[in-house]
């Protein structure tokens, strides 16, 4: 799956001898002192700037200053006015807006939608510091400063909002940022290779207009592009049938997906084709069938309306993400379509080393002074090791925005970094605080089979089952491990980033190096849910496997001789997820006394498969039809979504009265009191006292009788609780086991 070119062979920008700037500058001064008459690139930004390769921005930055280019930043400006776009001057080439390394809604409000009131990637951890949608705000300002230089937007906020997308603040779709922001092009995803092309091109002249067919990029379009085939996607059942590959030779040659297809017509592809022996003749290669073809989607009117034509195109777009074999996608708005060309190809190891090797100063700009940036407190001391992830979790965005395809580092590439870090941070203590990527354990782990890589387009490989292409040996993972911790002035490395218990447990050898050497007493991981309803939503293994996991780490645990402890990481109110549900998992924290102090409300982040879900209430992981789609329980609305949180921590008196009025309500009375496998405590006589009426007034009176809430309570405080009320496992692999049950429907 190599690209036609490599990310550094373009020729380099003829300002290439100006060097390599200590900081890209932030203001005229520093240009002054570089010897800069004016920026060819700048940069809008809305985080601090720290020279580090966990920001994205940054990095960008100094890929486009290895290709000669020079360089300037303007970081979280005064959006009010195009006066600070303009304290640069103005740019030869073009500007390039981003919001940041998050989402700046997400950045700015909770799941509950309430405003946060600070910023991990501000200086002084203030809140404030950009715009509502930033990248269509900071674009509209560098129109008005020069609107006759181009904008390109990406990062995360862009990439997510590629076609017209759920708004979880604005409970609406709204269209593609790109119509919104007025921006001339969108790079989604990891924007390097992208994002070099079309400077390249800029540079050489080329008319912006004129640069369309660029992969990981989207532009505006009257029509499709010149001699590409359209495949109509615009009504449900009407996906586009995707032609299998040709294969004389066998089944080696098939992407996962392909097989489905054949096994329709009879052919078995694990045994060899019987073909008769004929003359070797030279035939011109057959096109693939996804090269030069685009789906077209049901247009921005409709989805906008129909949320079954909405969860039909979502589910189209992520089949559309492997860069060796995706189509390009089309969706009308209004006269205009949105043009999302394929994704762009992976990084190979050389291009990652390279691209983490660029001289980053891996400190915050020192116009900061002493004011503390968290985020960058936060990993000042971490490594990142890989890029990509292939859990295809439903509520995560790494997948829309990195790929499923892992890109690796080299190991000595890592190592240097590590000594990069003992030699230039500032009290630096001898300890890495994480040696990861989006996932820990999926370093140098890919499918055994490029050719079926290649044309797969299974949203998951290790969801419902692990596939059986993919490679699940860790070791490269556990010799890096082992050579970090022995590097001198290294006393410890620790591993922060979320591990994929179900993956770890295929090679005992990676966990018991993890356990024994990498873990600093607590390890979090992330179950998400107990029960199967959310986790098929989820896209996530049942607690079999976490179960196994737990074992392990015990054992390896106690035969080094250390106490260390799992702490399991749950979301509430995740699209699947009924009233029922919660009780399980809760009842499940509580016998094995688990007090979750911050727990996660799901957050419907833009084109997530979840959010889909959680906008349509239509299981868009399977085919969309009119006739039987699977209709999803989605907890909506502040009272469940406070109450599916509430559960989570059923140790919190200040959520007893709901989930008592929840439980009587699922005629589950017999989980309040004190006993042992009781969820909450009966109402006491305090709380009747306190609680008001109507009036404000207290209800009760220290003699006033029981109020029917409690007599319900009373009245079943004699039944024993019942053994088929225990909160029970999830295991795909097991079966009839106990947990609650209910004939009412929550």
């Amino acid at each position: 799956m190599a690209p036609e070119r490599d990310l550094f062979s373009y020729p380099k920008y003829w300002a290439e001898c100006y060097g390599t700037a200590p900081f890209l500058p932030m203001s005229r001064a520093e240009m002054d002192t570089l010897g800069w008459d004016s920026c060819d690139i700048i940069l809008v930004v809305g985080d601090a700037y720290v020279d580090h390769p966990s920001f994205g921005m940054a990095v960008v930055g100094r890929m486009l200053e290895a290709q000669g280019y020079r360089v300037g930043m303007i970081c979280q400006p005064d959006w009010n006015s195009k006066h600070d776009f303009m304290q640069l001057g103005k740019p030869n080439l073009f500007y390039g807006v981003s919001a940041g390394n998050m989402d700046s809604m997400i950045n700015r409000y909770t799941a509950d939608k309430k405003i946060r009131h600070d910023d991990a990637y501000t200086a002084g951890d203030i809140g404030g510091k950009r715009p509502d949608r930033a990248v269509i705000v900071y674009t509209q300002r560098c129109k008005e400063a020069y609107n006759d230089v181009p904008v390109i937007i990406g990062g995360i906020e862009a990439s997510l909002r590629r076609i017209a997308h759920y708004d979880y603040w604005s409970e609406k779709v709204r269209r593609s940022v790109i119509f919104d922001a007025k921006a001339d092009i969108l790079i989604y995803g990891n924007a390097e290779r992208p994002l070099i092309e079309v400077a390249y091109r800029i540079a050489s002249g080329e008319a912006i207009s004129d640069i369309q067919d660029v992969r990981g990029t989207a532009v505006i379009r009257k029509e499709a592009l010149p001699h590409w085939r359209g495949v109509d996607s615009t009504a449900i059942d009407k996906i586009g049938r995707i032609d299998p590959i040709y294969n004389p030779y066998g089944a080696d040659d098939v992407g996962c997906s392909s097989y489905s297809e054949f096994a329709k017509e009879g052919i078995d592809l694990t045994k060899p084709v019987a073909a008769e022996a004929k003359p070797i003749m030279v035939q011109t290669a057959r096109p693939k069938p996804w090269e030069q073809t685009y789906v077209k989607l049901p247009a921005f009117e409709q989805v906008s309306v129909n949320k079954p034509l909405y969860a039909h195109a979502s589910r189209i777009l992520h089949q559309e993400t492997n860069p060796g074999c995706a189509r390009a996608i089309m969706q009308r708005h209004g006269d205009r379509h949105i043009w999302v060309n394929p994704p762009a190809f992976p990084l190979s190891t050389e291009e990652m080393d390279l691209v983490f090797g660029l001289p980053y100063q891996r400190v915050p700009h020192p116009v900061y002074g002493q004011n503390k940036i968290p985020a960058y407190e936060m990993i000042k001391t971490s490594i990142n090791i890989m890029r990509g992830c292939f859990g295809g979790c439903s509520f995560c965005s790494i997948t829309e925005h990195e790929g499923r395809i892992i890109q690796s580092r080299s190991k000595e590439s890592i190592m240097q970094e590590v000594k990069d870090i003992r030699d230039k941070i500032p009290g630096f203590t001898g300890i890495i605080s994480d040696l990861g990527g989006p996932t820990a354990n999926m370093y140098r782990l890919n499918c055994q089979n490029p050719k079926a890589e290649q044309t797969c387009r299974r949203p998951s490989c290790v969801y419902p089952t692990i596939c059986e292409h993919m490679d699940t040996d860790q070791s490269p993972t556990v010799e890096l491990y082992r050579e970090a911790r022995t590097i001198p002035g290294i006393k410890k490395v620790l591993v922060a980033s979320g591990v994929r218990y179900d993956l770890a447990v295929q090679d005992p050898n990676y966990v018991r190096e993890l356990v024994q050497h990498h873990v600093g007493g607590y390890l979090k991981i992330a179950p998400e849910h107990t029960e199967d309803g959310p986790l098929s939503k989820m896209m996530k293994p049942g607690m079999g496997a976490y179960d196994k996991f737990k074992e392990m780490f015990d054992r390896f645990s106690k035969e080094a001789g250390k106490e260390q402890f799992l702490i399991p990481y749950f979301i509430s109110a995740h699209p699947g997820t009924t009233d029922l549900d919660m009780v399980n998992l809760g009842l499940w924290l509580k016998e094995r006394d688990f007090k979750l102090d911050q727990v996660q409300n799901f957050y419907p982040s833009p084109m997530a498969n979840a959010t889909t879900i959680y906008h349509t209430e239509m299981n868009s992981l399977k085919n969309i039809n009119k006739a039987n789609s699977e209709v999803v329980p989605v907890p909506k609305g502040e009272r469940q979504r406070r109450l599916h949180k509430a559960i989570l921590r059923y140790h919190d008196p200040k959520g007893w009265p709901m989930i008592r009025e929840a439980l009587i309500r699922l005629k589950l009375e017999h989980l309040i009191g004190r006993s042992k496998g009781c969820l909450v405590p009966a109402e006491s006589k305090d709380e009747q006292f306190k609680k008001p009426n109507r009036s404000g007034k207290p209800a009760l009176s220290r003699h006033t009788g029981l109020n029917p809430a409690a007599k319900a309570v009373a009245q079943t405080a004699k039944k024993p609780f019942a053994k088929n009320h225990e909160p029970a496992a999830n295991n795909a692999g097991q079966k009839g086991k106990p947990k609650v049950r209910s004939n009412r429907q929550p």
